[in-house]
């Protein structure tokens, strides 16, 4: 029996309004993504890929479309419900890291599992750390940590809560070339072993070329998948 994908939009538009008038961010995207893909998206800056990040994760609305995501209507749910979904379902990653700097690793990645209701959320915690290399950190907090250090930190955070797909937005943007590599090699890794699909914006083509797929994104369309 064929599974459905767990990212699936249809025909999906975005417009922002503008002082000049209305822009059109995204014209048209249709895309799928199995669990457990790799999927890598290049393009100029500007062509939608965030964007388009954006709205696989809850956090921008399409103009219209379809969006499906873990078996959910994304367009017909409430803001609360999102947050709900984004909790249970999506992990996120950013170049900038957004680690909360006044606390450790250990209560950065904590926190998901906190809000998530797990029982033993620091416990948890500090296995998520240790799988990505920093058992011995987890009382440091980002400033105390290199770039690739919080990077990882903020991996284990993303994949606290066993997500059924990881948004990466350029997460080796702010590492020097050998750090992003192993960076790669640890989401890969991970996403592998949780069967948790990934989608991935890099300018890096040979990051992208690591995944399953890759994706180019023009002006707000897919031009090849």
């Amino acid at each position: 029996m064929k599974h459905k994908p767990i990212i699936e939009l249809r025909d999906v538009h975005l417009t922002l309004g503008s002082q000049a008038g209305p822009v059109h961010i995204l014209r048209g995207i249709d895309l799928t993504v199995n669990r457990g893909e790799t999927v890598s998206v290049v393009g100029p800056s500007g062509s939608g890929k965030s964007s388009m990040m954006m709205i696989m994760g809850g956090l921008e609305r399409a103009t219209s479309g379809s969006v499906h995501v873990s078996g959910h209507n994304l367009s017909t749910m409430s803001e609360d419900a999102l947050a709900i979904f984004r909790r249970d379902h999506v992990g996120i990653i950013f170049q900038d890291f957004h680690l909360i700097p006044a606390m450790s690793a250990l209560e950065n990645v904590a926190i998901p599992l906190e809000f998530s209701g797990h029982p033993n959320p620091f416990e948890a915690a500090a296995q998520g750390l240790e799988r990505v290399g920093l058992g011995h950190r987890l009382c440091h907090q980002p400033g105390q940590l290199s770039g690739g250090e919080q990077q990882r930190v903020a991996i284990a955070r993303a994949l606290a809560c066993a997500p059924d797909i990881l948004l990466a937005d350029e997460p080796t943007g702010n590492l020097d070339g050998q750090t992003g590599a192993l960076v790669m090699d640890l989401l890969l890794e991970l996403t592998s072993h949780h069967n948790t699909a990934l989608v991935l914006i890099t300018h890096a083509q040979e990051l992208a070329a690591r995944c399953n797929r890759r994706i180019h994104l023009v002006d707000g369309q897919v031009t090849d998948a």
